[in-house]
């Protein structure tokens, strides 16, 4: 970085953003194989939130790759860099005061641990959706797992490229298991209890 480039700081910080939001700012990371289920996790618990008054943004894996990533493939290196560059954009809607889920395989416990570094202490939330591999090869909605098996996408993580399961996840989603509302009700009780919900929160009903 020059040194010619200088942080200023503005009289509009995070601290007044997230008092205007009655919320606490975080960064909820999902994080777990191709069709484990964080995309519609996440998505599920951001309806919820938003339909409670809680301001929120959801970055996912494939539409950031639209825009934002798509000059990146899906070589190790590439893939690194595109956490960097979710993570920072994700640092920022956090500095906004906002709740941000990010959907992404990142596979790398490395790349997570660098995001979670350059977040204030508390503010990132690692969620393993954890399914197990037979599970995502079942769902499959995209069609990747079948492709790869043709080697028609190579470096498919779970199939010739490996995924590094979080060690230390402050949420564990068991999704082979359970629904995408227990996932979301689990969710919120967490954030209810590490005091993210300044507002409060109303649980997701059950099918009966």
């Amino acid at each position: 970085m020059s040194s010619n480039i200088v942080w200023h700081s503005h009289p509009v910080d995070q601290e007044t953003r997230s008092q205007q939001k009655f919320q606490r700012p975080l960064v909820i990371w999902f994080t777990g194989l191709s069709a484990s289920g964080k995309s519609t996790i996440a998505g599920a618990l951001e309806q919820i939130l938003t339909g409670q008054g809680y301001h929120t943004y959801l970055l996912d894996g494939d539409n950031v790759r639209h825009g934002l990533c798509r000059d990146l493939g899906f070589s190790d290196d590439d893939r690194q860099e595109n956490i960097r560059r979710v993570g920072e954009v994700a640092k920022l809607m956090a500095d906004g005061g906002l709740i941000t889920l990010a959907a992404f395989i990142s596979p790398f416990r490395d790349d997570r641990r660098l995001v979670r570094e350059i977040m204030p202490e508390g503010q990132f939330v690692e969620v393993f959706v954890d399914a197990d591999l037979s599970v995502c090869r079942e769902r499959d909605p995209k069609g990747l797992y079948a492709k790869a098996d043709r080697g028609e996408i190579k470096q498919f993580t779970g199939i010739d490229s490996p995924y590094e399961v979080p060690e230390k996840a402050e949420v564990h989603i068991p999704a082979g298991e359970i629904s995408v509302a227990e996932a979301v009700n689990q969710l919120l009780a967490y954030l209810h209890e590490i005091g993210a919900l300044q507002a409060g929160y109303q649980p997701v009903a059950l099918e009966a």
